[in-house]
Parts: structure tokens; C-alpha cells; sequence
């Protein structure tokens, strides 16, 4: 099998992938021309690969995004063709929440525009005098690895963390002692510090706008190197001007490379997009991305796609031996209907009720198709058939 690696991933990936497939390095390359000879890609954010793309990509079997968000990937579009998408969701985790710890002290002791004064031979102690982290309040809006990765070392410095994630269960919080807050008001309303660690949706695109910073406290600090899309960035620099934002910290923005007026404002500390950019991160993300595209091309587990459910490694020892399972009794199933279905119930009874079987539902539906759609079925797009084909699927 061909595999082609698009942008630069640590050389302990490429050999990875090297030892079990042909592999082309081409970073510059006419990549509409020669995507269909490839049976995989390994790609960071540079590469943007479109509906268009990925119809010319007859044989890809597996995407691989050396990073943590698939923005630059039309994920519907794979799923359709039964491509899997997989990316490298905790390779960066660290970085991002340190990085963010970074922004956090540089904006309370204003050591960026205290160093950039004394390089210029200005020595102003006063001017730029700080706020100690202590005692004060962070409000952390997306409690995800990231954001109770921040809350960890916030901890650690004494802050008071606050916390909103509708997705996230009650007892991590618990366990991390980070209070939780019922809406995301509630946690702009309480905040001296705001840090964003959301996932980017059309409901939190540019939901930190006008309306929120009405709601937070005056003077409040703010910190984003999550997604520039989650700020409405016109919005911010008014509450700047204003005085309602006492000063921001901002590694992203919504269009970058950003040169806007918010580099011209001395309370705003910016850095262009770095929270992941460390050697260990880098490296991390790419010998993460080819194991998953290994296991794909393989046909083992791929557990860190994003268009199929997954599974943490304890979960997997429980239910792996039923996934094989689900499959032969999905296509046994269909076989005695004579192919035609227009439900398909699936019933978890003991012990393996109380994991999450989603992954065994797919399974199911991967063996009822088999052989009985126009294009190659697999986990990936098994769902997708169902609904096209108007069976309803319950567990």
C-alpha cells in the first residue's frame, strides 16, 4: 500500500510507516494529480482537503492529521467515500495548556511589554506594576484535555478555577476540584481570568462577542489559544478601548497571519499560533498519526478517528472480543431478512451494558451491509448508509 506525507512529521513516524509501506515524501507536489495513487495521507494544518480532493482519491482508505483539529479535512465528505479520518488528539495537550499558563502570567505581570520597555532603555517599574494570580478567579470555558490540563496548574497557583462544559461529567470536576458552573454566564459573570478551550461550532463561532463581555466582570483579563473564531475580535478591541477588558492575551486569531489593530494596543500580549509548537508536541503528533494510519491500512482499531465512535484502551479489552461478533451476527441478521431491513434494534444485556457500545452498533451495521451497496462499507460509512437507506438503528 502507498502512503503519501504531505507536510513534515518526526522521522520516527516516517520510519514507522517506512517498515510496513511504500512511502512518498512531497510537500510541494501537484497533490490533485497524484492523490488517487495513494492508499493514505499524513497531513498537518497546511493542507486543506476539500470535498473535491477527496472525490479524486479512489483508493485513500485513511486520512491521518498530525495535530488535533480536522478543520483543514472535509470530514463528511471522507465519511461518504468510507475514508477514516484520524488525528493525534492528545499529542499537544501539554503544550497548549503550559502555553496557555505562559499567556496567563505574561498578562498578569505585563512581562512582555516590560521586556520590550528595558530593551529599548526605558527602565518603568511603575508603568508596568502586576496582579498576583493568588486568590484570584479563572473561568475556564470548555473543560476538555486541555482545559483541565490548564485547571491542573492553575490549581497549582492558588487560583480559584470555575468551569463550564455541558459534555463533561460532574465527577471530574469533583476529582480535580475545579467548580462547576451550570451555564457559561454564569462562569463570565465570575471570571477575573478567562481562558477559552472550546471546540469550534456554529454555536461557539465568535460567541465571545459584544453580548459577552457585557457579562463579565470589568476589568476582566482574558486569555485565547484555542480557535481565533471563538472571538469576535471587532467586540474585543472596543471592550479593550472601553476599559471592560483590562487586557488580553492571544495566540489565535480568525484570520491569520493576523496584523490587525490589535497588535497596536500595549495591553494586548500576543504570540502567532505557538501553543503547540514544541519539539516534544511535534514529535508526538506525528508518531501518533502513523500508528493510527498503520492500524487503518491495516484493518486493526483505529481509536483515534474522528468519524468513528472510540474507545479508550480499558473499554476495548472489555468489548473487542464482541466487535468481530457484531459484525457476523449484523450480516446473519440481514442474510435471514433477505436483505431488507427498515429497523435494525441491537440489545446489551449484563456486564456489557454498561460500557459504550456505540462501537459494536457499527460493527453490526459494517456485517448487515456488506455486499449490499453500491461502494466499499466499512465502520466509517456503515451509519451513513443506514440513514441514506431510511433504516432506523436503535440500541
Amino acid at each position: 500500500m502507498k502512503v503519501l506525507i504531505r507536510e513534515p512529521i518526526a522521522e520516527a513516524g516516517v520510519e514507522l510507516l517506512r517498515d510496513r509501506f511504500d512511502v512518498d515524501v512531497d510537500t510541494s507536489g501537484d497533490l490533485a494529480a497524484t492523490i488517487g495513487a495513494y492508499d493514505a495521507i499524513v497531513i498537518r494544518s497546511a493542507t486543506k482537503l476539500d470535498a473535491g480532493l477527496i472525490e479524486r482519491a479512489e483508493r485513500l482508505k485513511v486520512i491521518g492529521r498530525a495535530g488535533v483539529g480536522v478543520d483543514n479535512v472535509d470530514v463528511e465528505a471522507a465519511t461518504r467515500r468510507g475514508i477514516v479520518v484520524a488525528n493525534a488528539p492528545e499529542s499537544t495537550v501539554i503544550s497548549a495548556a503550559e502555553h496557555t499558563i505562559g499567556l496567563l502570567l505574561a498578562l498578569s505581570r505585563n512581562i512582555p511589554q516590560a521586556h520590550a520597555a528595558l530593551k529599548e532603555g526605558r527602565w518603568e517599574r511603575s508603568r508596568y506594576g502586576g496582579l498576583e494570580l493568588a486568590g484570584k478567579t479563572l473561568g475556564v470555558l470548555g473543560f476538555g484535555r486541555i482545559g483541565q490540563q490548564v485547571a491542573r496548574r492553575a490549581l497549582g497557583l492558588e487560583m480559584r478555577v470555575v468551569a463550564y462544559d455541558p459534555f463533561v461529567a460532574r465527577e471530574r470536576f469533583r476529582e480535580l476540584g475545579v467548580e462547576r458552573l451550570e451555564t457559561q454566564d454564569e462562569v463570565l459573570a465570575a471570571a477575573d481570568f478567562l481562558t477559552l478551550h472550546l471546540p469550534l461550532t456554529p454555536e461557539t463561532r465568535r460567541s465571545i462577542d459584544a453580548r459577552a463581555f457585557a457579562k463579565m466582570r470589568d476589568g476582566v483579563r482574558l486569555v485565547n489559544a484555542a480557535r481565533g473564531e471563538l472571538l469576535d475580535e471587532a467586540a474585543l478591541l472596543g471592550a479593550l478601548e472601553s476599559g471592560k477588558v483590562a487586557a488580553a492575551a492571544l495566540d489565535v486569531f480568525d484570520v491569520e497571519p493576523y496584523s490587525g489593530p490589535l497588535l497596536e494596543i500595549d495591553n494586548v500580549v500576543v504570540t502567532p499560533h505557538l501553543a503547540a509548537s514544541t519539539e516534544e508536541a511535534q514529535d508526538r503528533a506525528g508518531v501518533i498519526v502513523a500508528e493510527q494510519v498503520a492500524a487503518a491500512l491495516d484493518g486493526a482499531l483505529v481509536t483515534n478517528a474522528v468519524n468513528i465512535p472510540s474507545i479508550g484502551a480499558e473499554d476495548l479489552e472489555v468489548l473487542g472480543p464482541f466487535i468481530p461478533l457484531a459484525a457476523n451476527l449484523g450480516r446473519l441478521a440481514m442474510e435471514l431478512a433477505g436483505g431488507r431491513a427498515d429497523r435494525i434494534e441491537l440489545a446489551y444485556y449484563g456486564t456489557l451494558a454498561g460500557y459504550d457500545t456505540r462501537l459494536l452498533t457499527v460493527a453490526a451495521l459494517n456485517g448487515a451491509f456488506q455486499g449490499r451497496a453500491d461502494q466499499p462499507v466499512n465502520y466509517v460509512n456503515a451509519p451513513v448508509i443506514a440513514v441514506e437507506r431510511g433504516v432506523e438503528v436503535v440500541e
